[in-house]
């Protein structure tokens, strides 16, 4: 089940609960530490140093911690009570370039601006350039709104403990928080909170896709159509042909203008290609439309855009809308059982609602509202750092996978071709949702996968790893 996003006045609430149950303090520590150190032996390696910054607080105790679980790593424990006085045992243990720093100083319940003496301290750790692996929190970082308080340490990765604090998902917050993991299983009882927001596990998938009949044959799984691709942009297509492909539909069949269609058609062997015409029918056996990747030809009729328009709100199939196509669509009322999908990036989702990327980026959560209420209620993919998913209403999802090596050309038409090459099967079309949040986390998974092997690959070794990660830890 995803985890909710929290504040910290939930976060103390969902502790007091669980302290009134008879667990221990001393015994959710351990188990925290135990999670650090786990994290922190796949960020090193054998006889690796290992500095740990441990405050007087609980977070410090929780850095303190971990050192029990490092046996094979060297561990060097820097108990920080006075930042004037411990600043040069720092710069000390920093000039003897650690591989890992453990940030233990501050936890959520730091509530003051940090003084100069801890603004050159944390200063003095950014500087270095080591890994640091921030435990709940970046210290000097507030988990409410994301803000520094003075100054914050600047984290590769931030293990947050029990579910994510809503700060940590605010734009100004990246640049500390690094990549954003969850530690959930730390002895805590079940979170008693339900939020807005919902922080996607990968354990949420562990029985998904379903399996498939023995006796199954393509026409059990769908067939989708592609309309994409045109002159300057035919790559695009291909791109979410071969990515629809690995979401295993059936049949696939893509519609490209006449002028690509040699380019397109010479790149393909099981994906089926059409000419697209103004009086093109779809087949019948069409479960799902994908309509976007590479349509950005300034020469594209009108009568493409009359037509596009009614499929968006006439077609009984699911429709996915990605890219160019994006802008050519028109606010209004649909039918409350028909699929409809939009997969905006920032710039794109800001020109669906007349305003800038910059204002979608501060307040992600009200765009994909304001895109969904004003679009018929689809399902909105708003894409980039911690994509979301949701609708008008009910909760949101947060994907957690992806890395900054997806932002190359084609990955977007990556995801929309396996995206709809999931919800062209009918069996995956009963929980539009999950199937959703699952091509996201299967995208962001396979370019994970990717970077942790090598840090050149492009498009195609990313279509060619997907499907591949699984939910099962």
């Amino acid at each position: 089940m995803p985890i909710p996003v929290i504040n910290i006045s939930q976060m103390r609430e969902w502790e007091n609960i669980t302290w009134a149950t008879g667990q221990t303090e001393a015994e959710v520590i351990r188990r925290v530490g135990k999670k650090i150190a786990k994290r922190a032996r796949k960020l090193t390696h054998a006889d690796d140093v290992i500095l740990i910054l441990a405050g007087k607080g609980h977070n410090g105790d929780d850095a303190r911690a971990a050192q029990e679980f490092l046996d094979d790593r060297r561990v060097e424990i820097l108990d920080v009570t006075a930042s004037e006085n411990d600043l040069p045992k720092l710069e000390t243990a920093l000039r003897h370039k650690p591989a890992l720093v453990i940030d233990g100083l501050f936890g959520i319940g730091l509530n003051r601006t940090l003084d100069d003496g801890w603004k050159k301290f944390i200063t003095a750790v950014n500087e270095s350039k080591i890994p640091v692996l921030a435990v709940d929190v970046p210290s000097g970082l507030n988990a409410d709104t994301g803000e520094p308080q003075g100054a914050a340490i600047e984290a590769a990765i931030t293990l947050t403990l029990g579910a994510p604090k809503i700060g940590l998902l605010a734009q100004n917050a990246w640049p500390f928080v690094g990549r954003l993991e969850i530690a959930d299983d730390v002895g805590l009882i079940p979170c008693p909170h339900t939020t807005e927001l919902n922080w996607t596990l990968r354990e949420d998938f562990s029985d998904f896709p379903p399996g498939r009949a023995v006796a199954s044959h393509k026409g059990s799984f769908g067939h989708l159509a592609i309309v994409a691709g045109s002159f300057g942009f035919h790559g695009a297509s291909v791109l979410a042909a071969r990515a629809a492909q690995h979401a295993q539909p059936g049949l696939v069949t893509v519609f490209t203008q006449e002028n690509v269609y040699h380019a397109v058609a010479a790149q393909l062997q099981a994906v089926m290609v059409n000419l697209w015409t103004p009086k093109m029918e779809l087949p019948k056996s069409v479960s799902a439309l994908l309509i976007g990747p590479g349509l950005a030809a300034p020469h594209l009729a009108d009568e493409m855009k009359t037509i596009i328009r009614r499929f968006w709100r006439d077609l009984e199939s699911p429709l996915i809308v990605d890219a160019s196509v994006l802008d050519w669509l028109s606010p209004q009322t649909l039918s409350q059982n028909l699929i409809r999908v939009v997969t905006p990036h920032p710039g794109e989702a800001a020109r669906m609602l007349n305003t800038t990327a910059e204002k979608i980026q501060v307040n992600r959560v009200q765009a994909l509202r304001e895109i969904s209420q004003r679009y018929g209620n689809c399902w909105v993919v708003l894409k980039g750092h911690q994509t979301l998913i949701g609708r008008n209403e009910g909760e949101i999802l947060v994907n957690p996978s992806g890395n900054p090596q997806l932002a190359q050309g084609g990955s977007g038409d990556t995801l929309a071709g396996f995206l709809a090459g999931l919800l062209a099967q009918p069996a995956l079309q009963t929980d539009v949702g999950k199937t959703i949040r699952f091509a996201v986390w299967q995208h962001g998974a396979a370019a994970d996968a990717l970077q942790a092997a090598r840090s050149n690959w492009v498009v195609e070794d990313l279509i060619a790893e997907l499907g591949n990660a699984r939910g099962k830890i």
